[in-house]
């Protein structure tokens, strides 16, 4: 499989692994300042700074409201992030490798990409209509990965394709834990209160873990929601599960057997990464401190992405 081919697959389902994302951090953050008490204000700018995109907001806008926040994630085209531009970048990706992609997925996508290109202009949305837009949007998502499963062949493009997908998720459900870290309680006695457990909740709404996570556990703790989305090795938003299914992608486009052990820099940093997460427990991880950790965390996936770009992206030399 080229080079280029590969990559434009696994960059298509990272944009749109993101855009669906974006949708979520919103989508919740929209619910939660409706279920706040009055004496809490609401807070956007969490959402910027755990996606690392504050700096490159404070260039365009003056203030991290709603409405601003909320256009420059989802409209923006000068965030590389925003909703908008990652559908455009899984479209041009996706037009370019039309040989190996499937013709339903090319027309969702396409239809997908102009009505989020087509919704920018309507500035002055109802709160219904502002959430349902990001309803569709995870709607459409959804409906994609569907069309994926039933329309394209367990093969090398495949496996590309859904490495892409699990590390860019994993990457962000560290993110929405890190929301947490970066909200502001009205004071410090808030801490343990029902609005911290709320907030708390909104964390495991935000990647559709709620009732699961009730299924497993009594009672909602900070430690559960951690260990939940961090730890949990079988609920697929889970950055345990979503590396794991990672790996099991690179080894099957290697060719390589687990058991013997690695085969290449991408196979070594992934493995190693998961094997750290795996026999990690919920007491070290506030032992180090949760932001901490996933600090660290997103710094080595962002490694491991970085690996895998060297091994089989990079464009290498022939020598003579």
């Amino acid at each position: 499989m080229l080079s280029r081919v590969a990559n434009s697959v696994y960059w298509m389902h990272c944009y749109i692994e993101r855009a669906e994302n974006y949708a979520r951090f919103m989508s919740v953050n929209f619910n939660l300042a409706l279920d706040l008490p009055p004496n809490v204000n609401e807070q956007w700018e969490p959402l910027l700074i755990a996606t690392a995109d504050d700096h490159l907001f404070k260039k365009f806008y003056d203030k991290p409201t709603r409405e601003n926040v909320i256009h420059f994630m989802t409209f923006d085209k000068r965030n590389p992030n925003s909703i908008v531009a990652c559908l455009s970048n899984a479209r041009e990706n996706a037009r370019t490798i039309r040989e190996v992609i499937s013709k339903e997925m090319w027309e969702h996508l396409n239809q997908f990409y102009m009505m989020v290109r087509d919704a920018a202009p309507r500035r002055a949305w109802e709160e219904s209509q502002t959430q349902q837009f990001f309803t569709e949007i995870r709607n459409s998502t959804q409906l994609f990965y569907g069309i994926i499963d039933a329309t394209i062949t367990r093969n090398e493009a495949w496996h590309f394709g859904r490495m892409g997908r699990f590390l860019e998720r994993a990457d962000k459900t560290s993110r929405f834990l890190d929301v947490k870290y970066f909200t502001l309680l009205p004071d410090i006695e808030s801490v343990g209160t029902t609005i911290d457990l709320m907030i708390w909740s909104a964390v495991l709404k935000s990647v559709s873990a709620y009732n699961m996570h009730r299924q497993q556990h009594r009672s909602l703790t900070p430690a559960s929601i951690m260990e939940f989305l961090v730890l949990d090795r079988r609920f697929p938003r889970s950055i345990s599960h979503c590396v794991r299914q990672a790996e099991l992608s690179l080894y099957e486009i290697s060719g390589n057997n687990p058991t013997v052990g690695f085969a290449n820099t991408a196979e070594r940093t992934l493995a190693k990464l998961r094997t750290d997460i795996e026999f990690a427990e919920a007491a070290d991880i506030f032992k180090v401190g949760l932001h901490q950790y996933l600090d660290d965390l997103q710094i080595r996936i962002n490694d491991v992405g970085t690996a895998i770009y060297q091994t089989y992206f990079d464009l290498k030399p022939v020598e003579a």
